[in-house]
């Protein structure tokens, strides 16, 4: 397997994490110190579900975003165009379905709420995926998108991305079941967009009210945005 590269190959990409679908769960863990299962409690949270709402977690590879979101009591469902990470959590009681994020195979207005965590910057046409959310969105619905972001602190910054290309590729090759992907994880945060852009992008796709919040020194921000009537 060649490693996908920035241009986003939606085939090269599925295969990649195809490749690391075994271990994804483990690899993330270790290498956010933890941190993956507070930042899906903070989306769940975000979102301000309710019993009975339908929400869509697209890009939720193994399921365990989607069951997270599950114990606010709401219907949800994965959707996600990688069958290896679908496959990897089989055994994680949410429907699933395979799907394209530019072509999502769900009719207008249907949900509620829709997320997306640590996926938007792999999809080739990020707007394009953003309208798509929105159409498959209620009016006043809501949007939560938790994505890497850029930090927030100068020094610190430089030390993060330094850590990108250096120790993610190492730690990745004791844990992962394809480290090459994580040399791909590093580049596809530096080239991403800060917060604001992504603001702007949100907000050109149809949604209102955006606003975000940094977590982690702005390694990681979470944006939301209401579906525009």
């Amino acid at each position: 397997m060649s490693r996908a590269d920035l241009d986003k190959d939606p085939h090269d990409v599925a295969a990649m994490f195809d490749g690391v679908a075994r271990r994804y769960d483990l690899t993330n863990t270790v290498l956010t110190a933890g941190q993956d299962r507070r930042w899906r409690r903070i989306t769940r949270d975000a979102l301000g579900l309710r019993p009975g709402e339908r929400v869509l977690d697209l890009a939720a590879g193994t399921s365990v975003s989607t069951v997270e979101l599950r114990h606010s009591g709401a219907w949800c469902v994965a959707a996600d165009f990688s069958l290896g990470m679908l496959r990897a959590g089989a055994h994680r009681p949410v429907p699933k379905v395979a799907a394209d994020a530019l072509h999502l195979p769900f009719r207008d207005g249907v949900f509620d709420a829709v997320t997306i965590s640590f996926g938007l910057r792999n999809i080739s046409d990020t707007e394009a995926a953003l309208a798509e959310l929105a159409r498959v969105t209620r009016p006043g619905g809501r949007l939560v998108v938790c994505e890497f972001g850029t930090p927030t602190v100068a020094p610190f910054r430089v030390a993060y991305y330094i850590g990108l290309e250096h120790v993610l590729p190492a730690i990745a090759r004791r844990v992962s079941s394809n480290p090459e992907a994580y040399t791909y994880l590093g580049e596809s945060i530096r080239d991403w967009p800060a917060q604001p852009e992504l603001a702007r992008r949100i907000a050109k796709a149809g949604w209102s009210d955006v606003a975000w919040r940094n977590l982690a020194l702005g390694t990681v921000a979470l944006h939301r945005a209401t579906r525009a009537g």
